[in-house]
């Protein structure tokens, strides 16, 4: 049994606005994505990093990776969407990976990772049946809006008890997260909605904020803040 690293990295962060794609940006002054890069790599049980981008990436060969070539493989075989860019790479990896492997899926706009819960996630989920995920339990109170003339209205309170807000990694094994996405379709935005239809429930692993995705330019820089503090 080996552990694998999947990164999905062909999407463009239209949310972020910027005239860059999101995993590119500079992010304490290399790009985003090779933040989630380092963090996987630094794990020891982790044997290969997959970065999957999209066929027409032109951003990728203007960087210098020099001292990763052992630990990354690059696979210019991203979808249009999350699911079938996590899925192409995931065929594409069939022939490395063995059904019963791990593989971690991470979102490249996560860049602030502690160390300690990827080691988290890892030790307990190796011997989960299923799988699992980061997640936090919601704290803040939940409004379910409606749209008016007027704009978004609140129009009722959601209780919050046993709502966990989802996170990457998300790892599950090989062979059952690919036919789980295969089977879902494209509009799934994590894998674990995939395994989850398949009547199966991942285990959650409580993380915390620090690991934030970056999705508006404002978490760009508190992003960097808290790499400031992880790295002290």
């Amino acid at each position: 049994m080996k552990f694998y690293a999947l990164i999905p990295a062909a999407g463009g962060g239209s949310r972020m606005g910027g005239s860059i794609e999101k995993q590119y940006m500079p992010l304490n002054a290399v790009p985003m994505i090779a933040h989630a890069m380092m963090v996987l790599a630094r794990e020891p049980r982790i044997t290969k990093i997959f970065v999957v981008l999209s066929p027409t990436d032109k951003r990728w060969n203007n960087y210098a990776w020099q001292g990763w070539e052992e630990r990354i493989e690059v696979l210019r075989c991203g979808g249009a969407t999350r699911a079938e860019t996590v899925l192409n790479g995931l065929d594409a990896m069939s022939g490395i990976c063995a059904a019963d492997d791990w593989v971690l899926v991470h979102d490249a706009a996560r860049p602030c990772l502690p160390d300690e819960m990827l080691v988290k996630l890892l030790d307990e989920v190796t011997d989960d049946p299923v799988g699992g995920l980061l997640a936090v339990p919601v704290a803040d109170t939940l409004k379910r809006a409606v749209d008016t003339q007027s704009g978004a209205r609140a129009e009722a309170t959601v209780p919050r008890a046993g709502l966990w807000q989802a996170q990457t990694p998300q790892m599950f094994r090989h062979g059952k997260l690919t036919e789980a996405l295969r089977a879902a379709g494209s509009d799934m935005t994590d894998e674990a909605s995939a395994i989850e239809q398949f009547g199966l429930q991942p285990r959650l692993v409580e993380s915390d904020s620090r690991n934030l995705k970056v999705t508006y330019p404002q978490d760009l820089e508190l992003a960097g803040l808290i790499l400031g503090k992880l790295n002290e």
